[in-house]
């Protein structure tokens, strides 16, 4: 039994058909995509700066290279490796990117370049670089349709044999002698199963206090904008930390841009946007890009991310809780990711070997202080 229907859900449905489990349930209480993916800006990147973000990032970004071929998909994934670049505001921000991308090439030989203000601005010849001392990029980095990648593995999931029950509820999870034993939903069905997978993003510590567990994990607002639709300017994705800001150019021309203000921004389950964003983001972006000053913003959303005290996830398996599993607290980052967890989560559930060491997001290192801080969130 899988709770939550993003990409982390079906990507683990997927997976576990694969490896021979195809009596998989996979509940959602809306729509496939409709929390944290569908609202997201969809991006997938190598450029973290953990050792185990950076070995998950480029195994997926990989994945994301022949996803529509291995999952037989009949539409466009809208798959696009236009690069991300990273800019770089101070010495210690710039220091912090080539550190990053050293590390990057050492585990991953990912190819991130550190770039002078005047190879920025042969990728981007309409960014301001007021203030730019560098930065980085990765050519290979991109975006993809959210709700595309999250129904090519559910539907790849459904043809190996997974149930997926949207509009169901998980109201709560049965135990007996510290083991699980089923899940009530909201129209009132017990489903048996002896595996629970805790998927349900910023809903996640909801889920986990069914079985008695409580995590450290909050939803915090993020906000995005689109404009209409320009002629193409903008060939990658950008991001300044030090303003708090991303923006990138879909594939039909409008420039998506969003802004993270975690010091102002709610922290509990309001995805209402605000006029305040609007004013917020409006200053940022053209100061980032003065060009668009006269475009029309065509519509705002917000969505929530799954936050940790060290912006890292929480997985697998959680001790004296048999047949309970956690794949939650992205802190923004969990659509990228989504397709090489996917296949760990199901490795882990069916006693294999993980592709990938994720130990260090165990639930317990935040009893015992072994935090992982990812400096490369936005």
């Amino acid at each position: 039994m899988i709770i939550g229907g993003g990409i982390h859900g079906c990507s683990i449905a997927y997976h576990l058909a694969k490896y021979g489990c195809p009596r998989t349930v996979l509940l959602e209480k809306e729509y496939l995509a409709s929390g944290g993916t569908g609202r997201s800006a969809a991006g997938f990147r190598h450029q973290f700066g953990t050792a185990v973000n950076i070995r998950l990032a480029a195994a997926s970004i990989r994945m994301f290279e022949e996803l529509a071929e291995e999952l037989a998909y009949p539409h466009d994934l809208e798959l696009f490796q236009g690069g991300y670049l990273m800019l770089a505001y101070s010495p210690s921000q710039l220091e912090q990117l080539a550190k990053n991308a050293r590390l990057q090439e050492e585990l991953a030989g990912a190819g991130t370049q550190i770039l002078s203000p005047e190879e920025i601005r042969e990728i981007v010849p309409s960014l301001s670089l007021e203030g730019v001392l560098g930065g980085s990029f990765n050519k290979r980095d991109g975006h993809a349709n959210p709700w595309q990648v999250t129904y090519a593995y559910a539907r790849a999931a459904q043809r190996l044999g997974v149930e997926i029950q949207t509009g169901t509820e998980a109201v709560d999870i049965l135990l007996a002698r510290d083991k699980v034993r089923g899940v009530r939903t909201s129209k009132g069905e017990v489903i048996e199963t002896p595996v629970v997978v805790n998927a349900a993003g910023p809903h996640g510590g909801i889920v986990a206090k069914m079985v008695g567990l409580d995590v450290p994990l909050y939803p915090e607002r993020h906000q995005i904008l689109v404009t209409e639709p320009l002629e193409m300017f903008i060939p990658c994705m950008v991001i300044s930390f030090q303003h708090g800001t991303y923006f990138k150019q879909t594939p039909h021309g409008s420039v998506l841009m969003g802004v993270g203000d975690p010091q102002h921004e709610v922290k509990d389950f309001n995805q209402r946007s605000t006029w305040q964003f609007l004013e917020d983001v409006s200053k940022k972006i053209t100061f980032h890009l003065p060009v668009l000053k006269e475009a029309r913003v065509i519509r705002q959303w917000a969505g929530l991310y799954d936050m940790t005290p060290d912006s890292q996830a929480i997985l697998g398996g959680v001790p004296g809780i048999e047949g309970f599993y956690l794949d939650i607290g992205w802190s923004g980052h969990g659509f990228m990711l989504g397709p090489i967890v996917g296949k760990i989560m199901a490795e882990i559930i069916t006693g294999q070997q993980p592709s990938i060491d994720v130990s260090a997001f165990n639930v317990e290192r935040f009893k015992t202080g072994n935090l992982i801080p990812e400096p490369a969130c936005v």
